[in-house]
């Protein structure tokens, strides 16, 4: 890496197009020594050229007086301790402009400097600026062209670690004695810290968090360390943790709390806390660095207290003296193993300050009945993964529980009582074997995130229960079957997964959506079960065995994406679409996607007042009968429709 790094930025002439240049990265990289190689090897031996390399390792706790301080001590000017601001300044700026040419690097640098501060003379005579920090924030602030030093990649890093493991298998050739090899290990590691790299590290790493300031920032960076090592966490579901727990500001729509949530998530990337691993469609997946999550398990250890064997292969629970009462977070997820020794069995523990308490994927199949008798501030619980059948009735009593999630619990069946969980924020059953709701659903006035997808035997929801979640934000219940007069009243629901009965229930939602000021987002199938199709925009509706031809049907007037299979429309000399209104006028105009399949009686689509002017592609499956797109009293319109994407087939 460091011989691309070096040929990116390494040569003298594009070196000498640039007055300021700075160094990005995670903490012990080696901005360092990639600068020291530069100047060296490139800038001053390629260019022949004398400069004069001044380096100033700039206080974490910097203040503009002691920074004067140290840049005058390294161009040989003394201050005699009398001069203000001003006279400092102009000190600086007359020693540097004698110097013919220099490079003054500021090495760690954690805010922004103004050039009229340190009066750094006109760089464009060849003088050279350069930064190191960890702080993108800082490089934009600063106008300079950033060169960011990333750790190695997989297959350079186990090229090295091959070089190195070399050394130690020569030293232990021979030896086949297991305590000479743990004594080996105990040495290295003896080693690490008698050198002291790894408290310097951590040192340095430690000012990063103190600098997020905020206690609510700073926990929503720590509560990364709850995840195994390595492990790629999906950005929203570290959001909706941060938001559930309160660590994200209750705002007046969930898009505001995941806005805020993202710039938190950005500020930790922009200081190289955390990384992106995935970048996909539908979000990025982040990833703690390993030096990163040793120094935040380093300051849990303290306060506030985690105790976290994520991802260690556990075979036994942790043992009852490790449930102490001063702990706040808990964190097992990733035992699966679990499984095989033992299931979940231990006396109640007693954590009277916990609050999150993660327990995914450990294989757990039972849980005894008062297990969560001793923890009232328990806010997340985090089950998913498990193949427990039934949950035990003290989860009734959690009465502070904000967040509860069983996703992909398969053969889960019994949920007790809700009733008392009158704060729940979120609730997750999504792909459990649930054949109805929980019993005071009813109850539960502060959900804001309702989750029922692929949970096939839920056939439909009782009425009456959907409509009295009024905080309603989110709801996808995948397949279920819900009525219209559900969900016409949520008037905070910001998005919507589900199924419709028929028209006449898909007419009163998008009614409600007209009616309001806010955007929302659907992905709505309306009758029949149809195609299994992945989205492509949070905009869809698809209809599958309605009957458009009695009852039209309203459609919103952002849709972007329509399927209709197989509709009962009795009518060959009308056109399809006659069947279609939209509740403001715009002639469907965000519809981007359309596929019509199915139908035996349809020879018209459009008219040409009916056209959706901005479709990208039309697909038509099975339409035996179909003789016009749209119909031919206007020429002009065909040689359009030529352009875009149409897919006829029987």
């Amino acid at each position: 890496m460091q011989r691309r790094v070096l040929k990116r930025f390494g040569n003298a002439c594009w070196m000498m197009r640039f007055g300021r240049w700075e160094f990005g990265g995670w903490v012990a990289l080696g901005k360092q020594a990639y600068i020291r190689k530069v100047i060296n090897n490139q800038l001053l031996k390629e260019t022949g050229k004398l400069y004069i390399v001044i380096w100033v390792s700039v206080s974490k706790q910097m203040s503009i007086p002691k920074l004067q301080k140290d840049i005058a001590s390294k161009l040989g000017v003394t201050f005699s301790g009398d001069e203000d601001e001003i006279t400092r300044e102009s000190m600086l700026f007359e020693t540097f402009s004698r110097k013919s040419r220099f490079v003054m690097i500021l090495d760690d640098l954690w805010e922004k400097i103004s050039s009229e501060i340190i009066r750094i003379p006109d760089l464009c005579t060849g003088s050279k600026l350069v930064l190191t920090t960890r702080s993108l924030d800082v490089c934009r602030q600063m106008g300079c062209k950033v060169i960011k030093v990333n750790p190695l990649e997989e297959r350079h890093a186990w090229n090295l670690f091959l070089d190195k493991v070399l050394i130690v298998a020569a030293c232990m050739r021979g030896i086949d004695d297991l305590f000479e090899w743990r004594n080996a290990l105990n040495e290295l590691s003896v080693y690490k810290k008698s050198v002291g790299l790894e408290d310097e590290v951590f040192r340095q790493l430690q000012f990063s968090h103190d600098r997020l300031k905020d206690p609510k920032i700073q926990q929503c960076f720590l509560s990364c360390a709850l995840y195994p090592e390595d492990f790629s966490i999906r950005e929203r579901v570290l959001i909706r943790f941060w938001i559930a727990e309160g660590l994200v500001e209750e705002m007046d729509s969930r898009q505001e709390e995941f806005d805020r949530g993202c710039t938190i998530m950005n500020r930790f990337l922009n200081n190289c806390l955390l990384e992106v691993s995935t970048l996909i469609k539908y979000g990025r997946h982040v990833k703690m660095h390993d030096l990163e999550r040793e120094m935040a398990l380093h300051i849990t250890s303290v306060k506030p207290r985690f105790f976290v064997k994520a991802g260690m292969r556990l075979t036994n629970p942790p043992d009852e003296q490790e449930w102490s009462k001063d702990l706040e977070k808990v964190s097992l997820m990733g035992n699966w193993e679990l499984e095989i020794v033992c299931p979940l069995e231990m006396p109640p523990p007693k954590c009277p300050m916990l609050t999150t308490l993660l327990l995914s994927d450990c294989g757990i199949m039972s849980i005894p009945d008062g297990f969560f008798n001793h923890m009232p501030r328990l806010k997340i619980l985090d089950l998913s993964k498990n193949p427990i059948t039934s949950l035990p009735d003290s989860i009734s009593n959690l009465k502070f529980l904000a967040r509860l999630s069983l996703y992909h619990c398969l053969n889960l069946k019994k949920v007790p009582s809700l009733s008392n969980l009158q704060v729940l924020k979120e609730l997750v059953l999504e792909a459990t074997d649930i054949k109805s709701v929980p019993h005071g659903m009813k109850n539960m006035l502060s959900l804001k995130y309702l989750n029922l997808s692929w949970s096939w035997n839920l056939i439909v929801i009782p009425n009456g229960i959907l409509s009295s979640l009024s905080c309603l934000q989110e709801l996808i219940v995948g397949d279920t079957l819900i009525r219209g007069e559900e969900v016409h009243g949520l008037n905070k629901l910001e998005f919507l997964e589900g199924r419709f009965y028929d028209v006449h229930d898909l007419n009163m939602y998008v009614q409600a959506l007209h009616d309001r000021e806010e955007p929302c987002e659907y992905q709505i199938r309306v009758g029949e079960r149809g195609w299994v199709v992945t989205f492509n925009s949070r905009k869809y509706i698809e209809l599958c065995g309605c009957n458009i031809y009695s009852n039209q049907s309203m459609l919103p007037r952002d849709i972007k994406e329509l399927y209709i299979k197989n509709c009962y429309f009795d009518c060959s000399e009308e056109h399809l679409f006659s069947r279609f209104i939209q509740v403001s006028l715009g002639n469907f105009s965000s519809l981007k996607f359309l596929q019509i399949s199915d139908y035996r009686n349809v020879k018209k689509l459009f008219s040409p007042n009916c056209v959706p002017l901005h479709l990208q592609q039309l697909r038509v499956w099975n339409c035996d009968e179909l003789e016009e797109i749209i119909a031919s009293e206007r020429e002009c319109w065909k040689a359009e429709w030529l352009r875009w994407n149409f897919v006829y087939q029987t």
